[in-house]
């Protein structure tokens, strides 16, 4: 058995690393699209939230591992080191022997910067941190080969649901210029109001498709979009990251239609899995998903803190007041002063 090789040391990323980096993740098996260094430097760009990488060696200079981390500060919400920010995944990624001291510089980071917790998104869990293995679940399950064997794989109540879609009066859009991404943000921020929460900044989306694969579907119904997604392209992979619908998008069925073609234009681009995302267990969106035919796989999320941890869960009861208060504003003040606070949730 070959002898297990530590690496030296951890530090933090230069300019001059990004080749690197940029054909470890490109080439490493548990990497997600949240792991690019791009992914980041949106969310800093966007946000203004900063973005740290550290990085694992070998002797010789070869990467063993690394952590993207996003340096969340919010006056609402507190502070942490996110890893990723605004990502459902994005941990540390790499040999096992890299797990430990990626960690350990975490915490030194975090202390330097004067953020009391430290949450990691996926990946390695590191000793002794707190694993919370319950609250979300993953959806993804491979695409089909047509359209026909898709409704098929589609659970039978489900699929009723996709027909009715595909008979109403619905008109399927894909782009990535600035018309899509203005109608897909007028779509999305009436959604996550109607839901309750507020809507990220404008300039998050456009940094997002301007510096990875992604690209933006919309559904209309005679002329005027009624649902739309963001979705991000990773190794034969479409992730719907950033979806919703109007009011009137539900009587139309406007986003199974919305699901439905994004799986068929994902296929021309040469995908063969679909990754639904995540969602809180025992909710709507977690029901949703199922009902696609989509098996809920438990996600693992570890934290470590030396104070206070953040609590950003909308879930939480000493936010439910917040939320329905959230859901009745009217759409013009939550777009205004939704960004200054999502800002700060990472």
């Amino acid at each position: 058995m070959p002898l297990l090789v530590r690496p030296v040391g951890v530090r933090e990323a230069a300019a001059s690393d990004r080749p690197q980096i940029a054909d470890f993740v490109r080439t490493h098996p548990d990497a997600t699209p949240f792991h690019q260094l791009e992914w980041g430097e949106a969310v800093t760009a966007a946000c203004g939230q900063r973005a740290h990488v550290l990085l694992a060696e070998h002797g010789d200079g070869r990467l063993a591992g690394m952590l993207p981390l996003t340096e969340m500060r919010s006056p609402l919400f507190g502070r942490a080191l996110v890893s990723h920010g605004f990502a459902v995944n994005g941990g540390i990624l790499g040999e096992t022997c890299a797990v430990e001291p990626l960690a350990s510089a975490a915490r030194d980071l975090a202390k330097r910067l004067g953020c009391p917790s430290i949450e990691l998104r996926g990946g390695a869990h590191p000793a002794g941190w707190v694993v919370d293995d319950g609250s979300y679940v993953g959806f993804a399950r491979p695409l089909a080969a047509s359209d026909d064997a898709e409704l098929l794989a589609i659970p039978r109540k489900q699929r009723a649901e996709v027909r009715k879609a595909l008979a109403n009066d619905l008109t399927v859009e894909v782009g990535r210029d600035a018309a899509a991404l203005a109608d897909h943000y007028r779509v999305y921020a009436e959604s996550v109001r109607n839901l309750g929460t507020p809507v990220f900044p404008r300039a998050l989306f456009r940094e997002v498709m301007a510096r990875m694969d992604a690209d933006v579907l919309t559904v209309r119904h005679a002329g005027v979009p009624v649902a739309s997604v963001l979705s991000l392209y990773w190794r034969g992979t479409v992730y719907p990251y950033w979806g919703g619908g109007t009011e009137g998008a539900r009587a139309l069925r406007a986003n199974d239609r919305m699901y439905f073609a994004l799986m068929a234009h994902a296929r021309t681009r040469g995908c063969t899995r679909f990754d639904f995302g995540r969602s809180k267990v025992g909710t709507g969106p977690a029901a949703f998903k199922k009902n696609w035919g989509f098996e809920g796989r438990p996600l693992s999320y570890a934290s470590w803190s030396e104070g206070e941890r953040r609590e950003v869960n909308p879930l939480n009861p000493k936010y439910a007041m917040m939320v329905r208060t959230w859901a009745k504003l009217p759409l013009p003040v939550a777009n205004m002063v939704g960004p200054w606070i999502s800002r700060g949730l990472g």
